[in-house]
């Protein structure tokens, strides 16, 4: 097979790779604006020159992280809810989405936290990333509404509800829920946000 110039080796993928995963700890650990490129290289095992070879500069870096990191967020999430067996199965989904997002801490670290502090990053995530993927919920709660589950009503913001309320539940280790939360505590928090999401808050009359 011949390759392209269009179609990086393995070695260089593998170097990449690398240059990521150290730049997501780090930014994670020490923040973007506190991590050097001679910091990345270090902890990537490359020489600067090749850290530069991948990428354009250190903000190149953090937006594709941060893209990558948000398509696999919610990727992941709206895989669970077209697998659902039930459209009331929110609970179920949150739980799963809470527990498995814990282990990927330096990436949400990244996602939610640098992103306030670089408008460029924010309108690319929201603009390649959010905005698609609020489209694929949107369609998912049209369905729901079409077939009787859901009361109708604007399946946008429905959507937009819910994608907001999963980043919450998704990195409430950090923000809502203390760090060691048992996954019964985590239980709860997804019931309780699936009972909001799907009953609101208002007595029934």
């Amino acid at each position: 097979m011949i390759r392209t110039a269009s179609s990086p080796s393995q070695p260089e993928t593998q170097t990449r790779d690398r240059i990521l995963k150290a730049a997501q700890h780090l930014f994670a650990r020490k923040g973007y604006d506190g991590t050097t490129t001679r910091d990345l290289a270090q902890a990537a095992g490359v020489a600067e020159g090749t850290l530069f070879r991948h990428f354009t500069n250190k903000k190149a870096i953090l937006i594709e992280i941060a893209t990558q990191g948000w398509v696999e967020i919610l990727t992941d999430l709206l895989t669970e809810l077209s697998e659902m067996g039930s459209y009331k199965a929110v609970a179920q989904v949150m739980r799963r989405r809470m527990l498995n997002l814990h282990q990927n801490a330096d990436m949400l670290r990244v996602c939610f936290m640098e992103a306030q502090f670089h408008p460029d990053l924010r309108d690319q995530i929201q603009s390649e990333v959010i905005g698609k993927m609020t489209d694929v919920a949107e369609a998912f709660f049209q369905t729901a509404m079409d077939r009787g589950t859901y009361r109708r009503m604007n399946p946008r913001i429905v959507a937009q509800v819910f994608l907001g309320m999963f980043t919450i539940a998704g990195f409430s280790q950090d923000t809502i829920m203390d760090s060691n939360s048992s996954p019964k505590a985590m239980q709860e928090m997804a019931e309780g946000l699936a009972d909001i999401f799907l009953n609101g808050v208002l007595a029934k009359d």
